[in-house]
C-alpha cells in the first residue's frame, strides 16, 4: 500500500497480488493525527498490508527540508499503528503527473480534486514497484 501524505488530503493506493500495477482506492480528508491514523489503519487492516510505500516530499533539488522532516513525524505515528516495513520513495511531481493525467482524461473542478492525490499515491507506488522488479534479488 502506499501514501501520497499531504496538508489537506491523503491518497491510497495499493498493489494488485502479483504486484504488477498499482490501483488507487480512496482519499482521506485529513482531521487530525488520531483520525487520520486510525482511517489509514482500517486500509492496512482492509488490505492485509505487510509493506507501507510513503511519499518522500523532496525539494526540487533533491533535497530533505522542512516538508521531509514533518513526514518524519508522520512516520513515527505511523510506527505506531504499522509493525510492517516501511519504504520512503521520492514523490517530487506526482500530485503534478496526476494532475496532467487527470486533465488528459478530461477530469476537472472537484472531481479531479477528489481523485487526485490517491492517482499521485498510485505513481508512488508503481515507482516503488518498478524500482523492486528491476533491482538485483
Amino acid at each position: 500500500m502506499a501514501l501520497d501524505v499531504g496538508n489537506k488530503r491523503i491518497g491510497v493506493a495499493v498493489a494488485d497480488p502479483s504486484e504488477t500495477f498499482a490501483l488507487p482506492i480512496a482519499t482521506i480528508v485529513r482531521a487530525n493525527k488520531r483520525a487520520d491514523l486510525d482511517a489509514i489503519k482500517r486500509y492496512l487492516d482492509t488490505y492485509d498490508v505487510d509493506e507501507l510505500v510513503v511519499g518522500e516530499p523532496l525539494t526540487l533539488a533533491g533535497e530533505r527540508g522542512i516538508a521531509a522532516l514533518a513526514m518524519e513525524a508522520f512516520v513515527d505515528g505511523l510506527r505506531e499503528i504499522f509493525a510492517g516495513t516501511i519504504h520512503r520513495v521520492d514523490e517530487r511531481l506526482t500530485t503534478a503527473q496526476a494532475t496532467k493525467t487527470l486533465a488528459e482524461a478530461d477530469v476537472f473542478g472537484r472531481r479531479r480534486r477528489k481523485v487526485v492525490d490517491r492517482v499521485a499515491a498510485a505513481l508512488i507506488l508503481e515507482t516503488y514497484l518498478a524500482r523492486r522488479r528491476n533491482s538485483p534479488r
